[in-house]
């Protein structure tokens, strides 16, 4: 999830629903709210612009079953303009799958053996219709990118499968 801008009700409604049923929750910042808010509690964070305080980091590398994320909100890296800066970090960091979010625009695409994931703003969504999140599914031969409606509603249209 990104870019929920001071929702604590619709975050905490994402994290119960999916607390059991997935292996990590990652909020690719702008969540606007403390750093150790019970609402984020146990959630992979990184530091939006819009985030202030002690504790948020500017991005974060994770390793998940064998999946390495690199995690950054991306004002930092220009994602506006560009995703290169994406790929030179995912080339970097080792990373399988790079998560941001800034631009509000839900985005799943590959480049060079990596996968980009924006999974849009829960609050502010643009070129959609309706607030997404994502929900990413790794086996060994692809990893499915679904995006869902803060209803639970899958995106079909956005959604996408990589094969390995």
């Amino acid at each position: 999830m990104s870019d929920s801008h001071g929702w604590t009700t619709e975050v905490q409604q994402l994290v119960k629903r999916y607390e059991n049923e997935v292996d990590v929750i990652i909020h690719c910042g702008d969540s606007e709210l403390d750093y150790h808010s019970l609402e984020l509690k146990n959630i992979i964070l990184v530091r939006g612009n819009c985030d202030f305080g002690n504790g948020f980091p500017e991005e974060v590398v994770k390793d998940v079953k064998g999946v390495r994320f690199y995690v950054t909100h991306g004002h930092l890296l220009n994602v506006k303009m560009t995703e290169m800066n994406l790929i030179y970090k995912a080339e970097e960091t080792g990373a399988n799958v790079v998560c941001f979010g800034h631009t509000h625009v839900p985005i799943a695409l590959q480049e060079k053996r990596t996968i980009i994931v924006n999974p849009g703003s829960m609050r502010l969504p643009r070129r959609v219709s309706v607030g997404t999140y994502v929900i990413l599914e790794d086996d060994e031969n692809k990893i499915d990118v679904t995006f869902y409606s803060l209803a639970g509603e899958k995106q079909q249209e956005l959604s996408k499968t990589f094969f390995k």
